[in-house]
């Protein structure tokens, strides 16, 4: 009896020492759930703080005449839209198009078993990613007519901003494709093959199709990001009927003495991006449900 007692005696001292102590004022004897409550519960009451001492120190009626002026808003229409948006989507599809044909090329080119083919197509995509697009702009701008005295790119404005985007985004979509083009299973190019099919044609018939089905929610988002990009327009010395929505906005805010046009500005983009952005989220959705 004596040794059985003195077992449960050290089991019982052995699970007194494991038990977790619980101080007054102390958090350790709540359970995981309870903790996690509290913790979100002050970071919501920490956030809700903010927010009333921003409320409380804001001077809104400098912020509504300065930002959100209704009368200098409405003088912005309809040539934001009719000017502006017109000339930001025009841009950005020029470009996208261009991009698009290019990055195509260049990605068969970098899977191509000729060794040149591969040498130019790694080249010209580490370059063209490698260098501000910014930089590739005034290239378009200044540099192609001092190389080439005399000759203009078609298409005006429209031309030079399409060619600029086009070159950044050629390199980008090469590697989007290239990507897209090796996510299909081998099986694919096997079978076609086995049936009499040129490896060229089972390429375009088969394979592309497959790839370009996998990439449609990165290319939207390179659509997405080419529209933003699209703003370095403004580098190219463009007419008031060429003006994209930045340079627009930025133009009236200076005549106005008013930053409402960059507001108003920021929300045609925004018309343009987010849904972009919901139709890029909802075609990966759509995609890894089918998987």
């Amino acid at each position: 009896m004596d040794r059985r007692e003195a077992r449960a005696g050290r089991r019982l001292v052995t699970a007194e020492q494991v038990k977790p102590s619980a101080p007054d004022g102390t958090l350790s004897g709540l359970s995981r759930r309870r903790r996690r409550q509290l913790s979100l519960g002050g970071q919501y009451g920490l956030f809700a703080a903010v927010i009333v001492l921003i409320a409380l120190l804001a001077d809104w009626g400098t912020l509504r005449h300065n930002f959100a002026n209704w009368d200098v808003a409405e003088g912005l229409f309809p040539d934001v839209i009719t000017v502006g948006l017109r000339n930001t989507a025009l841009y950005t599809a020029v470009g996208f198009g261009l991009g698009l044909g290019g990055g195509l090329v260049v990605a068969l080119m970098r899977l191509s078993s000729v060794p040149p083919y591969r040498w130019f197509a790694t080249t010209y995509i580490e370059i063209f990613r490698g260098l501000p697009l910014l930089l590739i702009f005034i290239f378009v701008g200044v540099g192609v007519p001092l190389a080439f005295p005399g000759t203009t790119i078609p298409g005006g404005a429209a031309g030079q901003a399409g060619l600029a985007l086009g070159l950044v985004a050629t390199a980008y979509l090469a590697e989007t494709i290239r990507a897209g083009i090796e996510a299909v299973p081998k099986g694919q190019m096997e079978a076609a093959r086995s049936l009499g099919m040129p490896h060229s044609r089972a390429m375009w018939s088969i394979v592309i199709p497959q790839a370009f089905r996998i990439i449609i929610p990165p290319l939207t988002n390179q659509l997405v990001l080419l529209c933003k990009d699209s703003s370095l327009v403004l580098f190219l010395g463009i007419t008031l009927e060429q003006r994209d929505l930045t340079k627009f906005g930025r133009d009236l805010a200076g005549e106005k003495g008013n930053t409402t046009p960059i507001i108003v500005a920021g929300i045609c983009y925004l018309l343009i991006t987010i849904p972009l952005s919901l139709l890029a989220r909802r075609l990966e959705a759509r995609r890894k449900e089918a998987r």
